[in-house]
């Protein structure tokens, strides 16, 4: 019995496996594609998780009920100034907040700088009547401040707007900000990172 047409053909077999697919792998979307698609994701979810890094050195998570994104995808949290959250902010305002949809299913990361705001007009700005029973005079007590997240980096992954993180490495797309609040980081745009 010869071998050779056999060993032809698994060597033809094994060539074939080795070679990439020639097929165009899609451009990444753009940032207002992903922008958009995280806005909606993140109102979806509605409640979010802060991550603060905490005086003991391990990060310190729990949920919060953040308020929309604004246009450049800032993001206002109201709580009490006795908080642990604030503390951990003033001492280090690297901050994570994220938002998981199972409906989708996907996911938004934002990294952001974190600063505590007590102004009255800001505070009157941003109000919900579902948080009443926590704050003695709504949002004009002393008890009611607001944390206010500078976006530095966003990351996403949504299989109801099909971005989808890389298959080989896992990693989400991405949007990087640009120069903010004397902050200088990659404004490459969109793409896994």
């Amino acid at each position: 019995m010869r071998q050779e047409p056999v060993l032809t053909v698994l060597a033809v077999v094994a060539a074939c496996l080795a070679v990439p697919a020639l097929a165009e792998t899609p451009a990444a979307p753009g940032r207002p594609a992903l922008l958009k698609a995280a806005r909606e994701l993140m109102e979806k979810a509605r409640y979010c998780a802060l991550v603060t890094n905490a005086g003991d050195g391990y990060p310190q998570a729990r949920a919060i009920d953040a308020f929309a994104p604004e246009a450049d995808m800032t993001v206002w949290i109201a709580t009490n100034p006795a908080t642990r959250k604030v503390a951990e902010v003033k001492k280090d305002p690297r901050v994570t907040l994220y938002y998981y949809e199972p409906g989708g299913p996907g996911y938004v990361t934002l990294q952001g700088k974190a600063t505590v705001v007590a102004d009255r007009a800001e505070k009157a700005k941003r109000w919900k009547e579902d948080w009443a029973a926590f704050y003695k005079d709504e949002n004009r007590g002393e008890d009611y401040v607001l944390i206010r997240v500078t976006p530095v980096r966003l990351e996403i992954v949504s299989y109801a707007h099909g971005l989808l993180n890389d298959p080989a490495s896992w990693r989400p797309l991405t949007v990087d900000f640009p120069f903010r609040n004397g902050n200088v980081v990659n404004a490459h745009g969109a793409g896994p990172s």
